[in-house]
């Protein structure tokens, strides 16, 4: 089956280069920005602490790995509530909202943890 014909029916039908940019860019920030600073500021800088109370606690917990496992599980999660949403909604916000949202939130705290490191 082509992946054009898994999204036929969904909102991403006749859309899939926009279904997977919004999860490469999710990936991006969200996936690799936001660990990668996060994981700069918590080795290299020792006046700088985890500001999130869970992401904390994984990371003194499990140490970098909790970190890592717990944004893998962040992201294993929005997918699934997208694949739910794309099943049960044509309703495009409730679909592109996962990947969208992961997105902007990776974007702002690779640019806070970028402020953060810079000066």
């Amino acid at each position: 089956m082509a992946d054009s014909e898994r999204l036929d029916g969904t909102a991403f039908e006749g859309q899939t280069d926009r279904f997977y940019w919004l999860w490469i860019v999710a990936a991006a920030t969200y996936g690799v920005g936001d660990v990668v600073t996060t994981i700069t500021l918590l080795s290299f800088d020792s006046s700088v602490g985890e500001a999130n109370a869970l992401v904390r606690a994984a990371v003194d917990t499990f140490g970098l790995a909790g970190l890592v496992g717990l944004k893998i599980g962040v992201f294993v999660v929005c997918v699934g509530v997208q694949a739910h949403a794309m099943d049960d909604t044509d309703d495009p916000v409730v679909v592109y909202a996962p990947p969208a949202v992961l997105a902007a939130f990776g974007g702002f705290t690779t640019a806070f943890n970028l402020r953060l490191l810079l000066g």
